[in-house]
């Protein structure tokens, strides 16, 4: 591991990258707080401004041109910040389970699966990760898809008799 990739890049990529950090890491805490519970609370509020942050700035990195100085990366920046506005009004409104729903769907969606694709070789995380052994970061993602989607898929008692051929 290396942090050279993060320090001879741009300033908006560095702030993407630790608000990227950041999400990743106070999401799970956020979620898995109590509702109404003033730690979840303020934890919230520092994760979707560390969302807003990470969506905002992915529109001033242009390093995959293919609409323009955009890509579908940046379509998903733009259902992030709408859903980040969904799920603030869930929360206002009452919508406790569809609050929940939402800010879940981000995290796994708008954090998990971008996450997964920083991990393949040439961006920055990849060097930075995995600077000796670049492949090392997508067999990397290629795991971690392999046990999301197994975590996934055991979820439900009739997809583990479908696994086990006791359909």
């Amino acid at each position: 591991m290396t942090l050279t990739p993060f320090f001879e890049t741009s300033l908006v990529v560095q702030l993407h990258i630790l608000a990227a950090l950041a999400a990743l890491v106070l999401g799970p805490v956020a979620l898995m707080r109590r509702r109404r519970d003033r730690l979840h609370r303020t934890l919230g509020y520092i994760w979707v401004t560390m969302m807003a942050a990470t969506a905002l700035s992915s529109f001033f990195i242009y390093t995959i041109r293919l609409i323009g100085p955009f890509s579908p990366i940046h379509a998903l920046s733009v259902s992030t910040l709408v859903l980040l506005w969904v799920g603030i009004g869930h929360i206002r409104a009452g919508r406790i389970t569809d609050h929940r729903r939402t800010m879940l769907s981000l995290y796994v969606f708008g954090m998990g699966i971008p996450g997964l694709f920083t991990l393949l070789p040439g961006r920055i995380m990849n060097a930075i990760l995995f600077a000796a052994t670049p492949v090392g970061g997508f067999a990397t993602a290629l795991a971690m898809t392999g046990l999301i989607a197994l975590a996934w898929g055991l979820r439900r008692p009739d997809h583990i008799r479908l696994l086990l051929g006791r359909a």
